[in-house]
């Protein structure tokens, strides 16, 4: 018997475990690529853009590099430090409150930590509720085989064959579902705290080159 006769002969509720299953898995995949490849054009874009910045003379001349690198943090962290700072420039003539400039960088961190992190807590459910939704499938798989060997009256593999087959099959869902979604929120997790840091070092960097930048 196969896994999808199997499926065809199982009952409403495995059924619709199995379906549940297999819709949070699916998303996990969908959310998983999606990710993967926004990172990726994040990092990609980050390294190019901070390239730019440590070759330029002023910050006008990065606002204008930025414009190339739209999905790099680093630009959303520095369009938040350079707005305060074009502010003060144009109010007061020069850089006068360095301290605002900070919070506005701190800012633009919080925000884009934000939209990194996000879909990150459904990988998280996925992997911690998907094995007790599988588990929920198994034991009710266990329950059909009991039945079936109640009902067969003597102990017979053909009687409860089919039940502990739907429980396996349940099993294997629950895992299925599971293994991928915890193993990315982990590695999401580091690449997302390594961004953080470098964004925190770049908000540094930009502090003291605006520093520099408005004493000359």
């Amino acid at each position: 018997m196969s896994i999808w006769d199997l499926v065809k002969t199982t009952q409403p509720i495995p059924i619709a475990v199995l379906s549940l299953l297999l819709i949070v898995s699916v998303l996990s995949w969908a959310i998983i690529f999606s990710k993967w490849n926004m990172f990726r054009q994040a990092r990609t874009a980050n390294v190019r853009f901070l390239r730019a910045f440590r070759k330029s003379n002023g910050l006008d001349q990065v606002a204008l590099a930025s414009e190339q690198f739209p999905v790099s943090p680093l630009v959303a962290v520095f369009d938040f430090g350079y707005e305060e700072y074009e502010r003060q420039v144009k109010s007061r003539g020069a850089l006068r409150n360095l301290a605002a400039v900070e919070r506005s960088l701190q800012l633009g961190i919080s925000e884009e930590l934000t939209k990194l992190e996000r879909n990150m807590s459904w990988l998280a459910t996925a992997a911690a509720v998907s094995p007790f939704i599988g588990l929920f499938g198994t034991v009710w798989g266990i329950i059909d085989a009991f039945q079936a060997l109640g009902l067969a009256g003597s102990a017979s593999l053909r009687a409860v064959a089919p039940g502990i087959a739907h429980a396996l099959v349940a099993t294997a869902m629950g895992l299925a579902a599971a293994i991928p979604a915890a193993v990315f929120y982990n590695h999401f997790g580091h690449v997302i705290r390594e961004m953080a840091n470098r964004m925190e070092d770049f908000s540094l960097e930009f502090v003291n080159f605006a520093e520099r930048v408005s004493g000359e």
